[in-house]
């Protein structure tokens, strides 16, 4: 069984040809044509184009849908929509950009929550009821690349079993398993396309502490974002498919936002290292200072929340989940709304702008060069608003027969 302790936090052208077979005197002859052949150099337009299309999900950026929003006195998180196996169901995890780990609830989870407040549908994980499914066993390669390591308490032929223990007590265990996972790769202005990786994941078992049944604010799991193995990222990077870069904008008003795996273009963003995070004071309450002469600086309604008639603050000392000779703190959803960030975990820096999170940025395509648009999503609020049009006109149909 793996621990882990979380923050809770040159291109070439490929020539292909064509081969054409008759037979000539009792001989096989194989003619052979290039595909673009015989043209000259307005092949090579061609060439490119089809060497595009052909890494089209190679190195391609990707949108999440979003929803919740950051306040302790709401929906507390933001979660995002992904799609897993074949046939693809969709699940709604909270998005963690403090830890690594990417794990659902498996049917017959122990303490697991069956409904939530945050208006969607929840979703447990059934290895069988996917055809791509497949079994993690302490012998597979998988296991161990999962945390860069073996374990001399996984046998061979046993199950392939994580446990995570998160900085606010939660704790979460099952075995790993491996299945397709469906995005949205960014395919032009506010339009996607399928993009699917094969990716191993936790499939949930059992849970204690602030998860564990309850309904206020469930989700189907956690997606972290952090540089390990185990990360969704990371595998996805390790495969080609995308670069090991993302961005949020965690909308702070509306809830829901933006978020996207890929290179921000706009807008511009300065960026630090990752691992800097010394606090000062300035006089609006707080500045959170980094190196590079950057800061974030928060205010009051950024940071302060008040529940159960007492003041507190969005922010929490890491000091106990984390060694380290300065201090350390955990920042929360709420205090890093109504900001963007682009994450580079290739060369582990981070950088951040003042933004409208209801609107939209736009992220290249590594492949193509080609620079697209990415509009917000609040998924909680379309699934509100459309529950209320239904009640409406079911109450309004109700009123004409009745009339």
């Amino acid at each position: 069984m793996f621990k882990i302790m979380n923050l809770r936090k040159k291109g070439c052208f490929i020539l292909l040809s064509v081969l054409l077979v008759h037979v000539v005197g009792g001989n096989v002859v194989f003619n052979v044509e290039h595909k673009f052949g015989g043209r000259g150099r307005a092949v090579l337009k061609e060439l490119k184009a089809h060497d595009v299309r052909r890494h089209g999900r190679m190195l391609a950026p990707a949108d999440f849908q979003l929803g919740g929003n950051g306040n302790p006195t709401g929906s507390g998180l933001y979660f995002a929509r992904i799609s897993i196996g074949t046939p693809s169901k969709d699940y709604h995890v909270q998005v963690d950009t403090g830890s690594d780990l990417f794990w659902v609830n498996c049917a017959g989870c122990n303490n697991c929550s069956t409904k939530t407040t945050l208006g969607i549908e929840l979703t447990q994980y059934n290895i069988h009821a996917s055809t791509s499914g497949k079994s993690i066993t302490c012998e597979q390669d998988v296991c161990a690349a999962m945390f860069e390591g073996e374990s001399s308490e996984c046998k061979v032929g046993k199950p392939c079993e994580f446990e995570v223990k998160y900085a606010d007590g939660t704790k979460v265990a099952g075995n790993f398993v491996k299945d397709r996972v469906n995005l949205d790769q960014v395919s032009g202005d506010y339009k996607t396309s399928p993009l699917q990786g094969n990716i191993a994941f936790g499939c949930a078992s059992k849970q204690s502490g602030d998860l564990a049944g309850s309904s206020k604010s469930a989700v189907d799991g956690i997606i972290g974002f952090g540089s390990l193995n185990s990360s969704l990222i990371s595998q996805l990077a390790a495969s080609g498919t995308v670069k090991k870069k993302f961005a949020h904008c965690l909308d702070g008003v509306k809830g829901g936002g933006i978020f996207a795996i890929g290179q921000v273009v706009e807008p511009h963003v300065n960026s630090v290292p990752l691992l800097s995070n010394n606090l000062g004071k300035s006089n609006q309450t707080v500045t959170f200072k980094f190196k590079g002469n950057l800061s974030l600086t928060a205010y009051p309604h950024d940071y302060l929340f008040e529940t159960k008639n007492e003041w507190c603050f969005s922010w929490q000392d890491g000091g106990d989940v984390v060694k380290d000779d300065d201090a350390t703190y955990l920042l929360g959803d709420m205090l890093l709304s109504n900001n963007l960030f682009q994450y580079d975990l290739e060369k582990k820096t981070i950088g951040w702008t003042q933004y409208d999170c209801s609107s939209n940025i736009k992220v290249k395509d590594e492949t193509s060069g080609n620079v697209y648009t990415v509009g917000a999503h609040n998924i909680s609020s379309a699934s509100t608003m459309t529950f209320t049009f239904f009640f409406s006109l079911i109450s309004f149909l109700c009123y004409l027969l009745l009339k």
